[in-house]
């Protein structure tokens, strides 16, 4: 286990408690959490408080994929921290998604997420997570 991080930045066009919000809602997070393209939408459940758990169980060509996490600070509409339970992750991975509204109809999202077991792990995340934000701005549109 290495201590890498990767860090995504996106302007999504919608205001920030949309986007906030959108993060702890199952049906629109199935909407957007799509690491890569063509992927079907995954099955979700999420218990939205601190202390909460979410599963979000995504379809891989014949597998199924589970992740799941505990959220463990929810600031609304401005942080969001989860820890990142995957069969790629390690222990101690953890996601921050700090939001910055950028004008009424537009936010900025920084995600880091850190603790991966080598570089290649991390730079395929960091192009997940880059998709997931894509798919997350089309919803909007």
């Amino acid at each position: 286990m290495t201590d890498l991080s990767c860090n995504v930045s996106k302007l999504i066009n919608a205001p920030i408690e949309k986007v906030f919000d959108a993060w702890l809602d199952p049906e629109l997070l199935s909407q957007f959490m799509l690491p890569m393209p063509g992927m079907p939408q995954p099955k979700t459940e999420i218990d939205a408080r601190q202390g909460g758990r979410f599963t979000i169980m995504m379809d891989v060509g014949e597998e199924v994929i589970p992740h799941s996490g505990t959220y463990l600070e929810i600031e609304r509409p401005n942080r969001l921290v989860f820890s990142w339970e995957s069969p790629f992750s390690t222990d101690g991975s953890t996601v921050t998604l700090v939001f910055t509204s950028e004008g009424a109809d537009n936010t900025r999202v920084e995600l880091t997420h850190i603790k991966f077991p080598d570089e290649e792990s991390c730079n395929n995340h960091k192009a997940g997570w880059g998709n997931i934000f894509d798919a997350q701005n089309k919803i909007y549109s």
